[in-house]
């Protein structure tokens, strides 16, 4: 049997399963094009600016529509915020002062996050250096939020606690709503003031409702992930309580000054043709994420999550049995990619990173992950973890690519 009839078989096993995720995308996109309707966007929202950008009623207007879209009052969404990890790293450093405690309830941060706050390494400049404390509290046996644990930890000097939404390098579950809701009301508990901060990276509208419908205080993430739905060149957000993102906004441009500055020097139609369409490319790559989940899973490899299980990130991980294995799996989809399909990828440092990385990124913008892109750390247990996928016919394709190396 060719892999194209294996890939159909699978599809028609998985008819519920993507009828599930037709409905997620479709509510997504009814808030996204209310929150167009409700803020009137018209062809001059798109202009770019310059200079010191005073006035820029597009990015004024883009800004109200993140925070109506992700249950914030207020959102600073600019492409001089770098990556998710900036963004990240604006909102902790924005925040926090000296002797404010931070915990992480989700266990070790991502490999480029635990750099920024310190804890083991060096890095100058970090959190732990500039005096905030910091603790950690892991996951579970089963790989979820410890409920109990964090109950134990927060107390009337827990300034904010740090959710990790999707898996990062491991092999838990992503966070669900739910779960996080939990969080949320066993954190305010013990202490209302407690600050609840999402790193939102990879899970934006893979859900019908975003970490702020819940509660949460403040979320941050990249404009190259999900919420630009592959057409955003680069830029990062963030979305939340008022007062909060005014702190990130005196952080990232000076005190006093917070998001009157920022210029767009590019078209914004990048920007908001992008979070229009953000639900559906979202929903591309979480079926093809499913597809080789369902796939993989029926050849007797180990994957995380399972192809029947809730999702709330778009990143799909499959173990394999060695770091040769897991060069071949990023290079079969850096090869069947749009963009530098003839590169071979190697193992390589970067920077902000634990251990040597090889990453699949054959896309029109440098390192988008919304886009069909795949990394893996160089040590056990030789996971790799797949993202994106502009659309489900690429998926495909790449998954029946990826069965002639691996399966048939």
């Amino acid at each position: 049997m060719s892999a194209r009839d294996i890939i159909k078989q699978a599809e028609s096993a998985l008819s519920a399963v993507y009828d599930a995720r037709d409905e997620v995308a479709y509510q997504n996109q009814v808030r996204v094009i209310e929150a167009f309707k409700e803020f009137r966007v018209r062809e001059h929202h798109f202009y770019p600016s310059s200079g010191y950008g005073y006035g820029d009623a597009g990015r004024d207007n883009l800004e109200n529509i993140y925070a109506r879209v992700f249950a914030g009052e207020d959102a600073l969404v600019r492409t001089q915020i770098v990556s998710g990890t900036h963004a990240i790293s604006a909102s902790l450093f924005g925040i926090l002062r000296p002797g404010d405690k931070l915990i992480s309830i989700t266990g070790r941060p991502y490999d480029t996050l635990g750099r920024i706050i310190g804890k083991d390494s060096d890095t100058h400049g970090s959190l732990i250096e500039k005096g905030i404390n910091y603790q950690e509290i892991a996951m579970d046996k089963q790989g979820y939020p410890d409920i109990p644990a964090i109950s134990d930890v927060i107390d009337d000097k827990t300034r904010m606690v740090l959710i990790q939404r999707s898996r990062g390098y491991s092999l838990r579950q992503a966070v669900s709503i739910e779960t996080m809701s939990n969080m949320i009301k066993t954190v305010k508990a013990k202490n209302p003031d407690t600050i609840i901060f999402v790193d939102n990276c990879y899970g934006e509208f893979t859900d019908i409702l975003e970490p702020g419908h819940c509660g949460v205080d403040l979320i941050a993430g990249s404009l190259i992930k999900n919420p630009g739905g592959g057409l955003a060149p680069s830029g990062g957000y963030i979305a939340g309580n008022k007062d909060l993102v005014q702190e990130v906004a005196y952080h990232v441009t000076a005190p006093g000054l917070g998001k009157e500055l920022g210029s767009s020097p590019f078209d914004k139609r990048y920007l908001y043709q992008g979070l229009f369409l953000a639900p559906h490319v979202v929903l591309q790559a979480l079926k093809g994420a499913i597809l080789l989940a369902y796939i993989f899973e029926q050849y007797g490899y180990e994957v995380w999550p399972r192809w029947n299980e809730p999702r709330s990130d778009i990143v799909q991980a499959v173990k394999l049995n060695n770091t040769d294995e897991v060069l071949q799996f990023c290079q079969e989809i850096q090869s069947n990619s749009p963009v530098d399909s003839d590169v071979t990828l190697e193992y390589a440092e970067l920077p902000g990173y634990s251990h040597k990385i090889v990453m699949a990124a054959g896309t029109f913008v440098q390192g988008s992950s919304i886009e069909l892109s795949c990394d893996a750390p160089l040590r056990s247990p030789h996971a790799v973890y797949l993202q994106g996928g502009l659309t489900y016919e690429h998926c495909q394709y790449l998954v029946a690519r990826l069965m002639d190396r691996f399966i048939t």
